[in-house]
């Protein structure tokens, strides 16, 4: 297991850049995996109420696009998962469209190695119509590292991302990195502030113009172990981000063959 982490980190260096998680997903990952024999059936919604308005190179615009994102990921073992996409896009003039689709493989480091913090490690491989991305097959490498101390609740996901065919495959790595902070006001709701970036090529970072940067202030409702409910409205300050976002995540816990909490 600690091999695999290595020979993963090793390929991260040697990879040759894709964009953030764009308006379809929009979520900080947590270091933990679901249960083997258990799945998590999430429903992304999020509704673009100001952003890029014109026809750009053949790709859509933003401005008041509705997008569902239907994410559904299987448990493998106690340290390993896998997760799969479906995006769609529902904006006048076009109707509800398909988008693309992606797999996204993830491990994590064992509870038994009593690690102070939680770190997993995601890749996410997939294909988008170029009619919504010129680059429309695309790898994301996503270490997490998260901490829940007391009420309080930290993750950061450093991404790198890759073109692997469209206009972007000679640019090298993508930095994209995303954050959350977070605070239990009760056992019910937490609140706090989520980033999602993309600052271009790792070797030649964009100007804060071009930088992608937006900041989500977001509500979890722990209503049950079995749900997930998560809420924000987006602000994007850079002339390159959709100034705002609304977002709503819900998801459910399915166990198979063994007794649900």
């Amino acid at each position: 297991m600690k091999y695999l982490f290595s020979v993963i980190f090793t390929m991260c260096i040697f990879l040759g850049v894709a964009h953030a998680q764009g308006n379809y997903e929009i979520q900080v990952y947590g270091a933990d995996t679901v249960e083997p024999r258990s799945t998590m059936v999430e429903f992304h919604s999020n509704f673009t109420a100001d952003g890029q308005q014109q026809l750009i190179d053949g790709v859509y615009p933003t401005n008041h696009a509705e997008h569902e994102t239907l994410e559904i990921t299987q448990g493998l073992t106690n340290w390993s998962e896998v997760g799969f996409y479906l995006f769609t896009s529902e904006q006048t003039g076009t109707g509800v469209q398909w988008v693309g689709d992606h797999i996204r493989p993830r491990v994590r480091v064992p509870d038994s190695w009593h690690w102070p913090v939680g770190v997993s490690l995601s890749m996410e491989f997939g294909y988008q119509r170029a009619s919504y991305d010129r680059d429309t097959w695309t790898w994301e490498i996503r270490p997490i590292v998260d901490k829940q101390a007391g009420r309080w609740y930290w993750a950061v996901n450093p991404a790198l991302e890759r073109t692997l065919h469209g206009p972007d495959v000679n640019l090298g790595l993508d930095f994209a990195p995303a954050a959350k902070f977070s605070y239990n006001f009760n056992k019910v709701i937490a609140g706090g502030l989520e980033y999602y970036a993309d600052y271009g090529s790792i070797t030649n970072i964009a100007s804060l113009h071009d930088q992608q940067q937006q900041f989500f202030p977001a509500v979890d409702l722990n209503v049950s172990p079995k749900w997930e409910l998560n809420f924000g409205v987006g602000v994007g300050p850079t002339a390159a981000t959709d100034h705002w976002i609304i977002k709503a995540i819900v998801g459910r816990h399915f166990n198979w063959g063994r007794q649900e909490r």
